[in-house]
């Protein structure tokens, strides 16, 4: 009888203290909004895409968020989309774009990890390698390199199941649930291939990663 009531009463006392935790204000670090990112980046100049509509918001659930076109002195173009949740404690969260390409008629002809050597702040000496998502993905005639990943709280993270892990760890130790997915997107010239358009959004993203940190705080 000792022994359940034992049990009983710490079981009632971690549904409380869950119960509590769950209540407390979560925390917000300071950030600018994602409409002050340059349209001038590197060589890139930007322009900025139509917006979505409530329902594709809804489904996104995102509390901030860019879709812009950036086009090279060479015109050549990436599109960025960068979607940024304040907090994921009510049910939006950050999830793979590979699940909504196979609606809009894209396919993935190969998927895997890129290593990609980037400044991640403007402060000198923050050189690293991070490992973001490349896919592969054709339409019809058309192909396209996607690059994406995920950032939350200074970290890169290529891995959805990982940013799920962090994230429970993360509302525990800091109480804080934020965190945005970054998606890159070229189009493969016939006329260039594939290497060519990998080169081009590399570059890209090379040159976007140490304006970051002020739009997703660590």
């Amino acid at each position: 009888m000792t022994r359940r009531l034992l049990i009983l009463t710490a079981v009632l006392v971690a549904a409380a203290g869950a119960v509590q935790w769950m209540s407390r204000p979560e925390l917000h670090a300071a950030r600018s909004p994602l409409r002050d990112l340059p349209m001038a980046i590197g060589d890139w100049r930007g322009r900025d895409n139509k917006e979505f509509d409530a329902k594709t918001l809804k489904v996104l659930g995102v509390d901030d968020y860019i879709t812009r076109l950036y086009l090279s002195d060479q015109q050549k173009a990436v599109s960025l989309y960068i979607g940024y949740y304040e907090s994921q404690r009510t049910g939006d969260t950050m999830h793979s774009p590979m699940r909504c390409l196979p609606g809009t008629g894209w396919q993935p002809l190969s998927t895997g990890l890129q290593p990609l050597q980037v400044q991640t702040s403007a402060a000198p000496g923050s050189d690293a390698t991070v490992n973001v998502n490349r896919y592969l993905v054709q339409k019809g005639l058309q192909r396209h390199i996607v690059l994406f990943w995920y950032q939350m709280h200074g970290r890169v993270i290529a891995s959805e199941y990982a940013t799920k892990a962090f994230l429970i760890r993360d509302a525990v130790q800091l109480n804080r649930t934020d965190g945005a997915l970054v998606r890159v997107i070229v189009p493969i010239a016939e006329s260039e291939g594939e290497e060519a358009a990998d080169r081009l959004v590399t570059t890209f993203v090379r040159q976007l990663f140490p304006l970051l940190p002020t739009f997703l705080p660590a």
